[in-house]
């Protein structure tokens, strides 16, 4: 076995490994004496990070965020089908089932009535509370837009970018896709019927809630995305297909309409003059933000299997295309790599959350687009040479993208960008969250859950692509 094969396959071990370590995580305390809290992990809750920090200088993620875990729980599904995991680990889904469940129990009323939390923070930390009238606030589909929740399942009554509603559509697809995937989920009656429960409400939720503005995927504006729209959007039709099969026509036709308007709406981010689908609807090309990498994740989460916003989307590929010129040029981590080796992507131009850094999940998630399209490729599909993804081709080496050829180019790509990760992870295999742009040196918040499930992907991609190459 090749030295990146091995390299990649011991990796994908050790990344299900310390992914589960945030699942369940019920023996870990965090103590925040500033906020008064001490907080225990109930079952079934996912961490964003296990790591105990307090910004010192690390961040604080020992939370449960909606959108992180549900992409936790994804990756899960991935590493059991692909024998990254051990089969007993499907025990953690259940877990995740339930936890999510009692979170529809939350009362923001009864909370302030019953915590008195308030009394317990300190002087200095008052500032970082919300008010009262948005925790009281909390009860029914308005938890659901709260972001995330303590990891013992108490809300969180501290200051964050909120509403947010990328997570219960994530969480609804990843719910459809275990569904899809494991047949045995619904032998157990009670199970069928909590299944069903969770799906149901996330999709009601993300339908009531598709044409309203929110807070993106990074937390840090609010508006309409183009990450949360294409989620939404997936979520609705996969969620159409669920109620046609169970007979709810009806219903079935309110998401489908839904899900064919946001659709349509995603068109409008593209940007011809600049060559890429913006992040925001709202961005134009000059502004930081426009481009981002939060486009190629929505295309990976949302999971479409062709067509406009999928890896055979001619634009989602001058998206990457552009977001790999833009920090090529831009980090000396890049500009200063070997010809082997691809580049490491950030979130956006001029990010400047713990110095901008490049973060292992987009770095990971071009990674994976490469992998899917040669998958696609080898299965037949063939994508049209257009004006779009010109520059996309040429990049890659080829003048049409159909075909073995291609798709051997396709997995070269995809593999550079494995050895870039590989550089910049310790012998131990620990992802933080960012690594430097100049040093290379691991940044932000240790053991990111996220990242670690975006390596699963990878890996788990790259396979199913290197399992079609013609013998």
């Amino acid at each position: 076995m090749p030295e990146l094969e091995q390299w990649i396959a011991a990796e994908s071990r050790i990344a299900t490994g310390r992914m589960l370590r945030a699942i369940s995580a019920t023996d870990l305390v965090v103590e925040r004496p500033g906020f008064g809290q001490r907080v225990v992990p109930s079952s079934g809750s996912v961490l964003a990070s296990p790591a105990l920090a307090h910004y010192d200088p690390d961040p604080d993620y020992f939370f449960h965020w909606f959108r992180d875990s549900a992409i936790v729980i994804d990756a899960l599904r991935v590493a059991l089908v692909a024998g990254y995991a051990e089969a007993a680990s499907v025990a953690r889904f259940h877990e995740f089932l339930q936890f999510t469940r009692s979170l529809h129990a939350i009362n923001g009323s009864e909370f302030l009535r019953r915590s008195n939390f308030r009394a317990r923070v300190q002087p200095a930390f008052l500032q970082y509370l919300r008010p009262d009238a948005e925790i009281a606030a909390l009860s029914g589909d308005a938890v659901s837009a709260d972001v995330r929740v303590n990891a013992d399942g108490t809300p969180d009554f501290i200051r964050w970018s909120r509403p947010q509603t990328d997570g219960p559509a994530m969480r609804c697809l990843a719910l459809l896709r275990w569904r899809a995937q494991f047949k045995d989920l619904e032998a157990d009656a009670s199970r069928r019927a909590l299944l069903g429960e969770l799906i149901g409400s996330d999709l009601a939720f993300t339908r009531a809630r598709v044409r309203l503005p929110s807070s993106g995927v990074w937390e840090e504006d609010s508006g309409y995305h183009y990450y949360t729209q294409l989620l939404q959007a997936e979520a609705l039709r996969r969620g159409a297909e669920w109620l046609e099969e169970l007979g709810e026509s009806d219903e079935a036709r309110v998401s489908r309409v839904a899900a064919e308007e946001t659709h349509a709406r995603l068109d409008g981010y593209w940007c011809e003059s600049a060559g890429f689908y913006r992040a925001c609807v709202t961005a134009e090309p000059g502004d930081r933000r426009a481009l981002d990498s939060a486009v190629v994740l929505a295309v990976l989460h949302g999971g479409r299997a062709h067509g406009a916003h999928s890896v055979l989307d001619p634009r989602a590929q001058a998206t990457l295309g552009a977001l790999e010129e833009l920090f090529e040029a831009r980090y000396a981590i890049n500009r200063e790599r070997p010809p082997d080796r691809g580049a490491a992507l950030g979130r956006y131009a001029d990010d400047r959350y713990y110095g901008g850094g490049a973060w292992f999940l987009t770095t990971l998630a071009a990674a994976e687009f490469y992998f899917r399209l040669a998958h696609a490729l080898r299965a037949g599909a063939r994508v049209p040479s257009a004006a779009a993804n010109t520059r996309f081709r040429q990049r890659l080496g080829t003048t049409e993208l159909a075909g073995e050829r291609a798709a051997v180019l396709a997995v070269e790509r995809g593999d550079a960008i494995m050895r870039t990760v590989q550089a910049f992870t310790p012998e131990s295999g620990d992802l933080s969250e960012q690594f430097d742009q100049g040093t290379g040196a691991q940044t932000s918040a240790k053991h990111l859950s996220w990242s670690y499930a975006a390596f699963i992907t990878a890996a788990a991609a790259r396979a199913q692509a290197c399992q079609l190459r013609p013998s």
